[in-house]
Order: C-alpha cells, then sequence, then structure tokens
C-alpha cells in the first residue's frame, strides 16, 4: 500500500482517519499535529493569509512557535519576523525560515520601537502566542496617531495566552490602524475547516518535512516529565 502508518484524530463523531507516508517518521507525525495545526489553521481560516504576504510570530521560540515560523515560509510568506525571549532558540529559527528576530527582553518602549519598524516596512498577519504584556507592546507599535501614517490592514491573530490571560487595550488602537483583532482555536473555525486544515496541512509534510524537537519516553515516567519545563521540545510518550 502508499502509505504505511494512520494518524486518528477523534474530535467528535465519526472519527476521522488520515493516511501518513511512510516518510513522516511516527513519533514526528505525534509530535506535530497540534501545534502545527495552531499556526496552519490559523493563517488559512482566520487571517485569510495569501502568498507573498508578511508574518510576525509572538512566541516563535516555543515548538508551536517554531513550526509557525516554518508553516508560513513554506507557504510563500515574504518575510516572517520571529519574537521570543529565548535568546538562543531565537536565533535558531533563522534556519527555520525567520527573516528578523526581535527579543523580548527589551524594555517595553524598545520593544515597541523595534516592532513598529517591522510595521512600517510591512506586517500583515501577527500570530500570537503569548497574549498578556508582549502583546499589549505590539498593539502599541501598531497604533500611530497622527495624520502623517498611511494605515494598512493587519490580522492580528490571538493563538495562546503563555505571557498572560489578559490585556489593555486602548480604543485609540483601533481608532488610529488597520487592525483586526481575530482568535483562533476550536470555535472559531467549524469542523469541517480544522478536518480540512488538518488534511492539508499533512500533505505539505508529506512533501518537504517540518523540523520539530522531540523528546522519547517510557508512558510510566507520565507523572514525573509531564510539567516538565522544556518549552522547546515536544515531549513524546511510548507504551
Amino acid at each position: 500500500p502508499p502509505f504505511g502508518s494512520f494518524a486518528e484524530l477523534s474530535l467528535t463523531r465519526p472519527q476521522t482517519i488520515f493516511p501518513l507516508a511512510d516518510s513522516i517518521p511516527d513519533n514526528v507525525a505525534a509530535a506535530l499535529g497540534n501545534p502545527a495545526m495552531s499556526s496552519w489553521g490559523a493563517l488559512t481560516y482566520r487571517a485569510k493569509f495569501q502568498p507573498g504576504q508578511s508574518v510576525l510570530i509572538l512566541g516563535a521560540t516555543g515548538v508551536a512557535g517554531q513550526l509557525a515560523v516554518q508553516i508560513a515560509k513554506r507557504r510563500g510568506a515574504k518575510r516572517v519576523i520571529a519574537c521570543g525571549r529565548n535568546q538562543n532558540a531565537l536565533e535558531k529559527t533563522k534556519a527555520l525560515g525567520a527573516d528578523a528576530t526581535i527579543s523580548l527582553k527589551l524594555s517595553h518602549d524598545e520593544l515597541v520601537s523595534a516592532v513598529r519598524k517591522e510595521v512600517e516596512a510591512g506586517i500583515d498577519v501577527v500570530l500570537d502566542y503569548l497574549w498578556g504584556a508582549p502583546a499589549e507592546a505590539v498593539l502599541a507599535a501598531i497604533s500611530q496617531k497622527g495624520l502623517a501614517h498611511e494605515s494598512h490592514r493587519i490580522r492580528f491573530v490571538q493563538i495562546g495566552n503563555s505571557a498572560g490571560p489578559n490585556i489593555s487595550l486602548a480604543g485609540a488602537t483601533l481608532r488610529s490602524s488597520g487592525l483586526e483583532l481575530l482568535g483562533s482555536g476550536f470555535g472559531s473555525a467549524s469542523l469541517q475547516e480544522i478536518m480540512k486544515a488538518v488534511g492539508e496541512f499533512i500533505q505539505a509534510a508529506e512533501k518537504s518535512g517540518f523540523h520539530v524537537p522531540t523528546k522519547t519516553a517510557s508512558l510510566r515516567d507520565v507523572e514525573a516529565l509531564w510539567t516538565s519545563h522544556d518549552k522547546g521540545t515536544r515531549l513524546i510518550f511510548q507504551p
């Protein structure tokens, strides 16, 4: 048969089964699904991303963020800007396709200034895995007062909130920009759209693999490792 294994996704009844090519190792297949879909689905169904557009990824050093860099670039992003706190991991995103990086260790004003330069150069989509203070800085960079600047459409897609569950958002931010605030997750896209996106991503992974750091462990160690702080590696449990 053309495929040697199958991935089964049971979100609701009936179950949906996707064939996996032998070119995708089992541990990689197990690691890819959820973190990869966070950006593939967000770009496809929420941001309506088109090749040639530029993407800023807020929280690019985790597994989902690293995959977001690769996915945006593979899908034809003109420019990918990776933002994160871990400087070593941030530097590695360049090999994954990032055209520029911005450290989230900068002061608020420095971060706003750095992001604003990218906004002025042209950002079309923001994928946000962090929320909290980093999101506030990016939103402040998007907002520019006065008549001297020309606003363009920027789709800010909120995906995760590892930096905080809430933000403070001034109404002027929306009035002074082409900002569109969106969310991506179960409920913001239909089950049919999610299933279609999963199939599309699997096909893309078959043609050209995606890099995802994994660590394999025995299922008996699940209690000890479940709360591991190694956010740059996808943990895979095996019987």
